[in-house]
């Protein structure tokens, strides 16, 4: 198709919000991230219309899926401006709900925005070789458009 725009997924970089500095931090060194959305589907029959099935939305969910390589964001000395596996586990371990924002790469559309727990973070430290991380945002409502933080 003419005029196509391609978005390569380098574009669509991953934040956490940082409440002590007041600013997202980027999710670094992430390799991938992805957002999975899935709408619940309600079926019933009725004796008004016997034999079919009639199908209706339910409940929204979503989670945002992430792996990279781990650095040092915690530390003084650190990249204490991004935000790694050390980051989000002290995240995780507080148990709660952390404020997303995805870039989307969309001209219109700057970037999503959501809160989840991270429900799954995984260090895998393998010998001689880079330790990376992966983990599971499962959000909590619905994805924003604008961003909820003023």
């Amino acid at each position: 198709m003419a005029g196509e725009t391609k978005i390569k997924g380098d574009q669509n970089i991953l934040y956490i919000y940082d409440v002590a500095a007041t600013a997202y931090r980027p999710i670094a060194c992430l390799t991938s991230n992805s957002l999975s959305s899935t709408v619940e589907v309600l079926e019933t029959q009725t004796k008004c219309d016997p034999g079919n099935t009639s199908k209706d939305a339910g409940n929204f969910s979503y989670s945002i899926s992430l792996e990279g390589e781990y650095i040092d964001s915690t530390s003084v000395g650190g990249e204490t401006t991004k935000a790694s596996h050390d980051y989000l586990f002290t995240r995780q371990q507080a148990k709660t709900k952390v404020t997303w924002k995805l870039d989307t790469g969309l001209a219109d559309n700057v970037a999503y925005f959501g809160t989840a727990l991270i429900t799954d973070l995984t260090l895998d430290s393998p010998a001689g070789d880079k330790s990376t991380f992966s983990g599971t945002f499962d959000g909590d409502g619905a994805i924003l458009l604008v961003n909820p933080i003023v």
